[in-house]
């Protein structure tokens, strides 16, 4: 558990003793599917396809305290944005936040993002004040290269957005549909391994040859022609092969950083049996080490990985079905009791 002392600053806010005991913020994963343009040339660089799912999840309590306190998962990241989002909103840097669920941190699966906002909106519903997320992300230095992470928190859904352009904000959202519900993601999870970030994220980009404004183009073409068309027409196997190409060209294009077109051998070999098998939609989210597969049904997804399971698993390597998901968070008043007792004592 961290905890830091409250402080009275001239101007700030303090919760009002008619607020909520506790909010409960329930915020799920997304996938990164590959950015569009790393040329830059137009103008805009990145430009990046997301989809959010269902879980993993995030589920935070925030209670009120008489400073700021911070229990379970990622205790001290939470308490660290929850000192950013106070001073955002303009309120006593005060709260009891607990993370009773939480996304594996650099897997891939936006953990940074999601956590942010959840504590930010979560800190705003307990003190009376307004959320805005793309203000809160711009607070809480997130969303700098990608909006998948932010329009997943938002409204869910798979996303498009136009790319970062040369004001430090998060890229505007160009396209947003639902995903088809029938269609599930097999998660590939390698437990033994953590992606780039930090630093050595920032490295990474700096020393990656140019991208090719042929390569991008094609991939702004894939996107707009063929993989949005595609789910909004159902189609999962057109779908799977403009995201498995576009996850080829990008892929390959950062090989030199992560140590092949996906950064996990184990990953890398459970998606070339997925492959094998006859499921083209395969690819790694975000710098890995988690890889997906796109299928088109539960059942599909079932016995893929129920075979895949039975034929062996590499070590460190565990399968997820999960769905996606074609809403934003839920930020409301708590109802668990129990845990409202235990925030408060």
């Amino acid at each position: 558990m961290y905890q830091q002392k409250g402080t009275s600053l001239p101007g700030f806010e303090v919760a009002s003793p008619a607020n909520p005991v506790s909010i409960r913020v329930k915020a799920g994963a997304r996938l990164h599917l590959g950015f569009l343009d790393l040329h830059g040339g137009l103008g805009r660089r990145f430009g990046s396809l997301g989809l959010a799912l269902n879980t993993p999840a995030i589920d935070l309590v925030v209670g009120n305290a008489e400073c700021l306190i911070a229990e379970g998962e990622e205790a001290e990241r939470v308490l660290r944005y929850a000192e950013a989002a106070a001073l955002h909103l303009n309120v006593e840097p005060r709260g009891h936040f607990r993370l009773r669920r939480a996304i594996l941190a650099h897997a891939g699966l936006g953990s940074g993002t999601q956590i942010a906002l959840a504590v930010a909106a979560g800190l705003a519903r307990l003190s009376g004040r307004p959320f805005r997320p793309r203000e809160a992300a711009e607070a809480l230095d997130r969303g700098n290269r990608s909006s998948a992470g932010l329009a997943s928190f938002e409204q869910g859904g798979l996303i498009l957005d136009g790319g970062r352009g040369e004001e430090d904000r998060a890229p505007p959202v160009l396209a947003r549909l639902p995903f088809p519900a029938a269609w599930r993601v097999l998660l590939i999870h390698d437990l033994s391994a953590r992606g780039l970030h930090g630093e050595a994220e920032v490295s990474a980009f700096r020393q990656l040859q140019p991208f090719p404004a042929e390569a991008a183009a094609h991939l702004c073409r894939l996107a707009l022609m063929r993989i949005l068309p595609a789910a909004a027409d159902h189609d999962v196997e057109a779908f799977g092969a403009g995201v498995a190409e576009l996850q080829r060209v990008v892929g390959d294009h950062f090989a030199p950083a992560q140590g092949g077109r996906f950064a996990s051998s184990g990953v890398t070999k459970v998606l070339a049996e997925c492959e094998r098998r006859g499921f083209a939609g395969i690819g790694q989210s975000s710098w890995g080490p988690t890889g997906f597969v796109i299928i088109g049904s539960q059942a599909k997804a079932r016995d893929l990985a129920a075979g895949l399971t039975a034929d062996g698993l590499p070590p460190g390597i565990r399968l997820e079905i999960v769905r996606g998901r074609n809403q934003g968070a839920q930020v409301r008043i708590n109802r668990d009791n129990a845990l409202t007792r235990r925030l408060a004592s």
